[in-house]
């Protein structure tokens, strides 16, 4: 769907839901359509509205994502246990799982999976203990494809942090 068609869609559930898409919350929502891979904090939300909308505030941003989180148009994830909210757009079809992620711990790379890869855990989690499972979230940490290739490039192993490149997670 295009950015224009997706921008319509929201303006109508926030019409449904008793809000209006006033001009701050478009340019918002216009910033998370824009960059929807980058899997942004609240803050680099707000600092790439201002650079399009200089009159926005901080607070405003944050009750916008609040309320399209609540309205189910952008999920709240953590990568890492720093406190730090992370917002992705919700899948076009409701009925799915939130999709899987892989943060590389070198180079803060985050590449999402679309496959469900925990079918199976669910099916045993019902069987056990009687609990159907709605929802979950799966965040898998390591090294990228690329940064296993430099770090052998560099006689290190493949499979292990590079703590001269690695990033800090805190700006993720």
């Amino acid at each position: 769907m295009d950015k224009t068609a997706q921008l319509e869609k929201i303006r109508h559930q926030l019409q449904q839901a008793g809000f209006k898409l006033t001009s701050q919350r478009e340019a918002t929502v216009a910033i998370i359509l824009d960059h929807y891979q980058d899997h942004l904090s609240a803050e680099q939300v707000f600092m790439l509205t201002k650079s399009v909308a200089p009159e926005i505030g901080l607070a405003t941003v944050y009750r916008t994502l609040e309320i399209l989180t609540e309205l189910h148009i952008l999920n709240k994830i953590s990568f890492i246990e720093d406190g730090i909210t992370h917002y992705d757009l919700c899948e076009p079809n409701q009925n799915s799982h939130f999709h899987h992620h892989l943060l590389c711990l070198q180079c803060g790379q985050i590449q999402e999976i679309h496959e469900d890869l925990l079918t199976d855990v669910e099916a045993e989690v019902l069987a056990k203990f009687q609990f159907a499972v709605l929802d979950h979230r799966l965040t898998l940490q390591g090294v990228c494809d690329h940064c296993q290739t430099v770090n052998v490039a560099n006689g290190l192993p493949a499979n292990k942090v590079d703590v001269t490149r690695q990033i800090d997670l805190s700006q993720l």
